[in-house]
């Protein structure tokens, strides 16, 4: 009987050290060192030890806990406007990838971890564009790495002097319109793999 309550009290470890992770990392940046992540998480430094052995493990986990808190809720958002849904997913991504540099620094440096993300979130991604090109809302030519360009090429408008994001919505806006239905068929895409995590370049 003694077990179940061990088992909850490390669930509760796990969450606290992976959302103090990315707090800090947001804060302090991507050299934040375990031993700030585990006082951020008020969890000694053996504790985060015994749940991570190393800090890629803990890094992987704040790459899942990413995905699963702020991007899976909203690429898997089905409503009855399946343009919205698209949309929305991709002003979502491109916020988070502005707003948590840290983060994005380290899926540069991890990139097998990253890719991996990243793969979970194209499938989720194609299914958006499966579902707006169904209801003719958008080019049907369109590939999932469009998608992908789209947020890289938003991405480039965010500026320190734009706190707010006007711009980085404006363009974002201008893009996703070229999205939608045309007569005109896109050029074909090069071989090159655009699979990975959005490059932010900065």
């Amino acid at each position: 009987m003694s077990a179940r309550p061990l088992r909850a009290d490390a669930a509760r470890n796990y969450e606290r050290i992976v959302v103090a992770a990315v707090e800090t990392f947001d804060e302090i940046g991507p050299e934040a060192t375990l031993e700030q992540i585990a006082e951020r998480a008020e969890v000694s430094v053996m504790t985060l030890y015994r749940r991570f052995s190393n800090r890629d493990q803990l890094i992987q986990a704040v790459f899942d806990h990413l995905l699963v808190t702020e991007i899976e809720p909203v690429t898997t958002t089905r409503t009855d406007d399946p343009w919205q849904d698209l949309v929305d997913a991709l002003a979502t991504v491109t916020d988070l990838l502005v707003q948590r540099q840290a983060i994005h620094s380290l899926a540069r440096e991890f990139q097998a971890f990253a890719n991996e993300t990243a793969q979970h979130f194209l499938r989720s991604m194609q299914g958006l564009l499966n579902r707006a090109i169904d209801a003719n809302e958008v080019r049907p030519e369109l590939e999932v790495r469009d998608l992908v360009a789209v947020i890289v090429m938003t991405i480039a408008t965010a500026h320190p002097g734009d706190p707010d994001g006007a711009d980085r919505r404006r363009y974002l806006a201008l893009l996703a319109d070229g999205l939608r239905p045309s007569p005109t068929t896109l050029p074909p895409p090069s071989s090159h793999d655009m699979s990975g995590p959005p490059d932010c370049g900065q």
